[in-house]
């Protein structure tokens, strides 16, 4: 049977087929809906957890207990969960593991673009690169054999592109039951140093097999055509290189990239006039080639910034640029994402931007889309908050620091800059803003939403218990949206010469409400109007940022969309004539 499905569905179909017993994830696009997906196949125990370095950790330890396992994380996700990598990369594995890397090129929805190809080479594992869906879901039981076959975890590294472009898939007949390989006490296992050197000798040793192996395997193909040119590429980069080139050049299509198989690489260069590299962001392949001796083009022409396309290619290498429909650029409004209407922060940073001498420190999360002064990665909302405000201290500059993280940020890493703080006597204002979910990745549970991926019910961590066990001794929980609880509750925070803890509970304006929702927010949604003979069109409501509100120059009056408007009550605790209220049904 075939079906049109996303990389993401088709790598979920190719975990159970290709029998994996467990899968574990933090949520983050792009990689997201491949657990999510995994979650649908019964037979595969599936997990979100607490962050990617605990998912690959708990993956690892499913490996060495036999069953096939699957970690999956966004490319950054991997940074966190790189220390267990390169460990796993010694000890090999028991069963197979397979660690996706979901790659943002062009920063669809990231703070970075790395290229993680890099950590194959660092961490000297095997890396697969499928360039469509039918790829990605045949992939997932070539890594695991592979995986079992080499003594390795094997990196899939995908891109945004493939992650959520459709194609047609062919399905296989159905789940292979692989079985669970007993568990036997290894000395690799437990990889001190003595022994450690010994299993680096053996890192090295399969490393050199997968490399034969890379040269003769058919995920190593060449597609002939015209020999004027030679295109070596992988992953989505390949597609873009078909669509320019077509018949009018051969390629060497790689899908195992790491290790490349340069004896292969150098007989194709060997029959084509001219080689030319084409991958997305760093020259990573182009690098060992032109090492290699091989003569090439590569980033001499094209990009190592942003997502690639056909036109990119077309221009940077045949100097061809197709003609696009012309507009006046000028009258394009300038939209830049914003938080949702309703949203349960937008009150709390209404308040938090009218502090005068304040550096706000924030983080990963829906609340990046807010007024602030410095983001950096996941959890260091309060532990950069803590540095900056040291510094700040010892210059006598009086200004202060606010940390700002979301209740699924505090669970991934905030917890332990939370201690930092704490330990080291910092007067931070730290703020944890719990929407009840994980918010920005679409919904998926956390330790603290109360029930597990499979919506069975679980243990509910307390923010509030967390943050008093881990020492601090003033914390205060408020509505977001009760404007003069936030002014007060931000008042209290800065009136401390030690941590104190501001948590903002409400649930995201999104969220499909559980009944122990119900029982604590109550019905809160309804609809606000305008009544348009008070309104004096000062836009006071308008620079609160909801999307609902629309000034009209016209009439210099305000409207709000009744599709979107949630009854928050923002717009109206600020208006300064009361011109909004309840609609009246």
């Amino acid at each position: 049977m075939k079906c049109l499905m996303t990389g993401n569905e088709a790598i979920a179909r190719g975990a159970w087929e290709a029998g994996v017993h467990y899968a574990s994830a933090y949520p983050g696009t792009p990689s997201t809906e491949i657990l999510e997906n995994i979650s649908e196949y019964k037979e595969i125990y599936s997990e979100w957890a607490p962050n990617e370095k605990v998912a690959l950790e708990s993956a690892i330890g499913a490996a060495f207990a036999g069953g096939r396992a699957i970690a999956s994380m966004k490319h950054v996700g991997l940074n966190v969960a790189a220390d267990p990598l390169f460990t796993s990369a010694y000890t090999g594995v028991n069963g197979g593991l397979m660690v996706i890397s979901a790659d943002d090129p062009g920063l669809h929805s990231s703070q970075d673009e790395q290229d993680n190809r890099y950590y194959a080479r660092a961490a000297k594992i095997g890396m697969l690169e499928p360039s469509d869906s039918q790829e990605a879901k045949d992939f997932v039981k070539i890594a695991l054999d592979l995986s079992e076959q080499f003594d390795m975890p094997i990196l899939m590294r995908l891109t945004t592109r493939v992650c959520h472009s459709k194609s047609v898939v062919q399905l296989g007949e159905g789940r292979t039951e692989v079985p669970i390989v007993p568990y036997t006490k290894k000395d690799k296992f437990n990889p001190i140093p003595a022994i450690s050197k010994q299993l680096h000798s053996k890192v090295e040793k399969n490393l050199r097999k997968l490399e034969e192996y890379a040269n003769t395997t058919p995920l190593n193909t060449v597609i002939w055509g015209s020999k004027k040119v030679g295109i070596v590429s992988a992953g989505a980069a390949y597609q873009y290189a078909r669509e320019v080139y077509g018949e009018e050049a051969s390629y060497l299509k790689l899908g195992l990239t790491f290790p490349l198989p340069m004896k292969k690489i150098r007989e194709f260069a060997a029959q084509v006039e001219q080689l030319i590299v084409i991958e997305e962001l760093e020259p990573v392949m182009e690098t060992e080639i032109r090492a290699a001796g091989i003569a090439c083009v590569g980033k001499d022409k094209i990009p190592n910034e942003g997502e690639l396309n056909p036109d990119i290619l077309r221009k940077a290498l045949l100097g061809e640029v197709h003609e696009s429909i012309e507009y006046d650029a000028s009258v394009v409004a300038n939209r830049p994402p914003v938080m949702c209407a309703g949203c349960p922060h937008r009150g709390f940073f209404h308040e938090l931007q009218k502090l005068k001498n304040v550096v706000t420190v924030s983080d990963i999360g829906c609340y990046g889309l807010a007024p602030k002064d410095i983001a950096i990665c996941m959890g260091g909302g309060f532990s950069v908050a803590h540095g900056a405000q040291k510094v700040f201290n010892r210059e006598g500059s009086g200004k202060r620091c606010v940390g700002i993280m979301g209740d699924s940020t505090f669970f991934h890493s905030g917890m332990t800059s939370m201690l930092e703080a704490v330990y080291n006597c910092s007067n931070v204002l730290l703020v944890v803003l719990d929407n009840r979910i994980t918010g920005m990745t679409g919904h998926q549970q956390n330790p603290g939403s109360g029930f597990t991926l499979s919506e069975d019910p679980a243990n509910i961590t307390s923010i509030e218990d967390v943050a008093r066990a881990l020492g601090v001794k003033h914390i205060r929980t408020i509505n977001p949206l009760k404007l003069d609880e936030v002014k007060s509750a931000l008042a209290w925070g800065m009136d401390f010469e030690e941590p104190a803890v501001l948590i903002t509970r409400w649930p995201c304006v999104l969220k499909k409400l559980s009944q122990a929702d119900r029982d604590e927010f109550g019905n809160y949604k309804s609809v606000n109007m305008v009544d348009p003979d008070k309104c004096i069109g000062c836009k006071a409501c308008v620079r609160t940022g909801c999307p609902a509100l629309e000034y009209h120059a016209d009439t210099k009056k305000v409207t709000i969309d009744r599709s979107q408007c949630v009854g928050c009550d923002v717009c109206a605790q600020v208006c300064p004539k009361s011109a909004i209220s309840r609609e009246v049904k």
